[in-house]
């Protein structure tokens, strides 16, 4: 796979927030693409993507436009992903794919890089990228999981609109206006665009990102719990989450609360472990007031980590404060990321075709 220049990358949805980030990130990284395919819909082709000081025109996402393709990046949405990601493994491409159509399917590798990396070298042509606020946590949670063991993890996030797409973050500046400019608020996107109500989110805190599930949690809490213990190759792991969409643009933010099995950890040992970590960046100072915030991660590809603190009733237990850049380490790094660690190990070719 891959000439001697290097590798005939697609990005499909090439158009959206995620893709664009997957492009640029593609370039600032210097991926080894001697061609970048930008795949979207037939509206959107004939349209044109900036990368390495030339402009790609965009074509149409359909079965052949995968013939010669080695990696195809995938962030259109799971029905695109469903209809589109077997045919290009079916004409030789390795799917990467950042929704969640393939992310619980046994036989796809759902994968973190500081985390499970191994786990690609068993792909069968289909990788599937963790959901955002499941990427973070599982970066900070596995340091310590190494070292001190996990018992149960219970989270609350405090999500950007970006992580609902491009039409909510336009919704979020135009009731900002309305609001300030003492207008009706007219909502239509949030929280899920299909479902039957909609809520303000300018100057908001809406409990509810994706679809409520039958046990009265959401679609995207679901994802966090299963995705983690999937990841983490720990099925008996407790986990709980909530998840909150807040009125900010881009990083998520997690209030994590843990109960290690090791009684030796202290908040002390957790930072040190955390500060030596891969793609973690530890800003934790409480008599300097440091710690990160949604905008102070933006931008950035690491996972941020601060308030860290023991329980004050369970010995084993600790808070901490997890942020990091939805739309990059959540979605277009850690799927480039994939990319970059199967073309290191010698993995781009599959184990079964």
């Amino acid at each position: 796979m891959g000439g001697q220049n290097g590798y005939v990358v697609a990005v499909v949805g090439a158009t959206g927030a995620v893709g664009q980030k997957m492009i640029q990130t593609l370039e600032q990284r210097n991926f080894p693409a001697h061609t970048l395919i930008p795949l979207a819909s037939k509206r959107s082709a004939g349209k044109t993507v900036s990368y390495k000081g030339e402009e790609v025109t965009i074509q149409e996402a359909k079965p052949e436009a995968f013939e010669g393709v080695d990696i195809a990046l995938f962030s259109a949405g799971g029905a695109v992903s469903r209809q589109l990601a077997r045919e290009a493994v079916k004409r030789g491409a390795v799917v990467i794919d950042n929704t969640s159509a393939f992310r619980m399917d046994p036989d796809v590798p759902l994968v973190v890089p500081e985390v499970n990396e191994e786990d690609l070298a068993d792909h069968n042509g289909m990788i599937a990228n963790p959901n955002c606020s499941t990427i973070q946590m599982v970066a900070a949670l596995e340091p310590i999981r190494k070292t001190f063991g996990l018992k149960r993890v219970i989270v609350s996030t405090y999500q950007a609109v970006s992580g609902a797409g491009t039409q909510a973050v336009e919704e979020l500046k135009q009731q900002t206006r309305a609001f300030l400019d003492g207008k009706e608020l007219n909502p239509e996107i949030l929280p899920v665009k299909s479902d039957q109500k909609h809520y303000p989110i300018a100057f908001n805190a809406l409990p509810q990102i994706d679809v409520f599930q039958e046990n009265g949690y959401t679609f995207e809490e679901m994802k966090m719990i299963n995705e983690t213990k999937k990841i983490m190759h720990m099925p008996d792991l407790k986990v709980a989450a909530t998840c909150v969409r807040l009125p900010f643009f881009t990083s998520h933010a997690e209030s994590v609360y843990i109960e290690v099995e090791d009684d030796t950890a202290t908040v002390e040992k957790l930072k040190n472990l955390l500060a030596a970590a891969e793609g973690i960046v530890l800003e934790d100072d409480p008599d300097t007031q440091t710690y990160p915030t949604p905008l102070s991660a933006e931008g950035k590809r690491d996972v941020f980590v601060g308030r860290i603190r023991q329980d004050l009733d369970e010995k084993k237990g600790f808070h901490f404060w997890v942020v990091s850049d939805n739309l990059l380490k959540g979605a277009a790094w850690n799927s480039v990321q994939i990319a970059e660690r199967l073309v290191k190990n010698n993995w781009l070719t599959r184990s079964v075709v």
